[in-house]
């Protein structure tokens, strides 16, 4: 069922949105080379804790997952496109990490995801995660109320075909507020002018996920949860929660 949030309850989420904003920029101050993935989700532990929030992702699972999340981030390294478990691993310079993270907070969710390179950045992988930034940027301009689902799906697609990436078929967006994952699914792909009419007060994680190789296939890795692109190639990801209103998108997970 999709609910629509009152003002109140958008203002609600957005403070939710600080603290995702907070311990995110926290997380990517301390990503240097040397620096335990570990360290990063005990940095993100932190600012949680200190907020007075929970943790949205830990003990979490899904019906694809065969255990728990164990972590309160995500940290997916290189090829590893979403749902990278934190390990002793040390980060290196060159590596392209991307952070995932969610709280709950006085009953309300938010979300949001950002890519980086640690230490001295590619060319290429720059230029992957500053277009999977401007397809998120592309998304959340097409959230406005009259258009539909589709919209948002379409100009997420439209740039990554126009770079060349893939993306993820399975896995998008999706419906937040008293919980982390709400209806509907918002897909990285669609027609403009098809599916749900967004209307004020509906509240959506948008999140492109892109592969730097054209085809956007994956594999599962043993630990049941990080998605790797298939034939090695890098990958981006980034996400807000975002609010849809009568004067435009209104973004929940701003610093």
């Amino acid at each position: 069922m999709v609910e629509l949030k009152t003002p109140g309850e958008i203002d609600a989420m957005r403070e939710a949105g600080r603290i995702v904003a907070q311990a995110l920029h926290a997380v990517t101050q301390h990503a240097t080379p040397g620096t335990r993935l570990t360290e990063l989700d005990d940095i993100a532990t932190t600012v949680i804790h200190e907020a007075g929030a929970t943790s949205a992702f830990l003990h979490y699972q899904p019906p694809f997952a065969p255990t728990p999340y164990p972590a309160v981030i995500c940290t997916s390294v290189n090829d590893a496109v979403v749902h990278g478990i934190p390990s002793h691993h040390r980060l290196r310079d060159g590596d392209l990490l991307s952070v995932d993270f969610g709280v709950s907070f006085d009953g309300w969710a938010a979300d949001s995801a950002v890519s980086l390179t640690v230490g001295h950045p590619n060319p290429a992988d720059t230029t992957l995660i500053d277009t999977t930034r401007a397809a998120l940027q592309a998304g959340i301009a097409a959230a406005v109320p009259g258009n539909r689902l589709g919209d948002i799906g379409h100009a997420i697609a439209a740039t990554a075909t126009a770079a060349g990436y893939g993306l993820l078929d399975d896995f998008g967006g999706h419906g937040i507020g008293r919980r982390m994952h709400e209806d509907p699914h918002v897909a990285n792909t669609g027609r403009p002018g098809r599916g749900l009419i967004l209307r004020p007060g509906l509240t959506l994680a948008i999140e492109p996920m892109f592969i730097a190789g054209g085809d956007g296939r994956y594999r599962t890795a043993t630990d049941g949860w990080t998605l790797h692109s298939i034939d090695g190639s890098r990958a981006a990801h980034a996400e807000h929660t975002i609010a849809i209103t009568d004067d435009g998108p209104r973004i929940l997970t701003l610093p």
